[in-house]
Formats: C-alpha cells, sequence, structure tokens
C-alpha cells in the first residue's frame, strides 16, 4: 500500500464541487503507543475517514517517521503532515499543510518557521498545500495558543473572522483551516463556519471541540468540506461504531 497519492488538493477541490464531505482523523505522534497501532489502523481503516492527519503543537516523540510508514503500509489513505514546526517534515508522508497562522501576529508562524521549512520540502516529493490557520476561541486555553503565544480570534467577532478568512484566501492559501484547538471546550460556532463557507471560494476546514457524529453533521450542513476528529478519537476509538 506505500504508494504516493498525488494531487491531494485537487481531490479536496473535486470533493467540494461535487458536494461530497471529506474527515480527517488527526494523530499526534506523542499520543501513539506504537504497540497498539495495528489495532487503532484497524479502527481507522474501518470508519468512515477519507484522509489521516499527523502532526501536532508539540511533537516530541522520534517515531513521526515510523508511524508514517505504518500508515503507509496499511491504509488507503491519504496521509498529510499537519506540523507543528519544520521539525514535523517526513518524505514518506503524501502531503504538507504549508500554514500560516493568520489569526496571530507571532512572526515564527507567519513566516521565520515557512522560510526554515521551504528549503527541507524542497528536497521532497512531498505535495505542498498553503493553508490559512485560524484559531478561534473556545473557552480554555488550547495547545496551539500556548505554544505559538498567540491569542485565538473572539468566537463573537465574526467580521474579524471573515476578514481574516478573505485576507488569507487573497494571499493565495488553497485551504482555509477554522480551529478551536486540540480538546476544546467549545467547537467553532456553527454559524461562523456558515459565513466563512458562503464568502470564500477555497474549501474549509473544521477541527476542534467536535467531540459526536452529530457534531460532525453540524458542521458539514453548516459548510465544512473537511471536518478534522482528534482528541475524540484518541480517548474513543469506538467513536464511529453505532
Amino acid at each position: 500500500m506505500q504508494q504516493k497519492i498525488l494531487n491531494i488538493h485537487q481531490q479536496i477541490l473535486e470533493a467540494k464541487k461535487s458536494g461530497q464531505k471529506l474527515l480527517a482523523i488527526l494523530l499526534d505522534p506523542d499520543k501513539i503507543v506504537l504497540e497498539n497501532l495495528d489495532r487503532l489502523i484497524l479502527k481507522i481503516n474501518h470508519s468512515p475517514a477519507t484522509h489521516i492527519f499527523v502532526g501536532g503543537s508539540i511533537v516530541q516523540a522520534t517515531i513521526l517517521e515510523e508511524l508514517i510508514t505504518k500508515l503507509k503500509q496499511n491504509t488507503n489513505l491519504p496521509v498529510v503532515i499537519f506540523p507543528g514546526d519544520p521539525s514535523q517534515i517526513s518524505p514518506y508522508a503524501d502531503a504538507i499543510l504549508f500554514l500560516s497562522l493568520l489569526s496571530g501576529r507571532n512572526p515564527d508562524y507567519l513566516i521565520e518557521y515557512q522560510v526554515q521549512a521551504a528549503p527541507i520540502l524542497k528536497k521532497t516529493n512531498l505535495e505542498v498545500i498553503s493553508t490559512g490557520y485560524i484559531l478561534i476561541e473556545s473557552g480554555n486555553e488550547t495547545a496551539v495558543a500556548r505554544v505559538s503565544k498567540t491569542k485565538p480570534l473572539n468566537r463573537e467577532n465574526f467580521d474579524l473572522v471573515l476578514a481574516t478568512a478573505q485576507a488569507g484566501e487573497m494571499l493565495g492559501n488553497k485551504l482555509m483551516y477554522l480551529e478551536a484547538g486540540s480538546g476544546a471546550k467549545n467547537a467553532v460556532p456553527l454559524e461562523m463556519i456558515r459565513l466563512i463557507a458562503q464568502n470564500i471560494e477555497i474549501p474549509v476546514i473544521v477541527g476542534g471541540g467536535i467531540t459526536d457524529l452529530r457534531g460532525i453533521q453540524n458542521a458539514y450542513n453548516a459548510g465544512a468540506d473537511l471536518v478534522v476528529i482528534g482528541t475524540a478519537f484518541e480517548n474513543d476509538t469506538h467513536f464511529f461504531e453505532l
């Protein structure tokens, strides 16, 4: 199964055009026990997931490449790196979300880490997908906010979030990621998802604070093209079983 999956961005665009909703399971290497990985992969293969994201705000574990290799060997799903910094790059994945933290003003996450990553990425065959990343206030401090030293955008300031997403689209981002954060108390407001989806052309990804199947469906109904599940699946690998 260890075959590169090409044109993931194009596949996302085609899914959006056809109305197909996508689902990514986010795996944080720091929370993975390799001895349990076979069972976890089996659960992923029996889930409705269309993508696997790998990464975290801080990845201290040294198993990133082993994890990605195992996933590539045992699933047919695209494996996409969701990096917290340039150390989380592996040539064995299919693609990487080239993130810019548009909601913050920390230059490290707006351009510095991207500059550091660029020469590394040039030496790989990874599909690089420029992605605007907007952190939305969720009721508690998340790892993203803590590590990036930035404040999330106010969940009630819809105008600012919309302007930020539109600016990201104008800058050339190919995807827009609305993030409440890992372990968020509250998910991204559905009205906010709807507003963004109706006023930008690029696909909208939504993650953080979604804890059940109804939450996934609600995000889809509001206009999300791809929903990301992380903590809820980590805590309950039977998440998708009825």
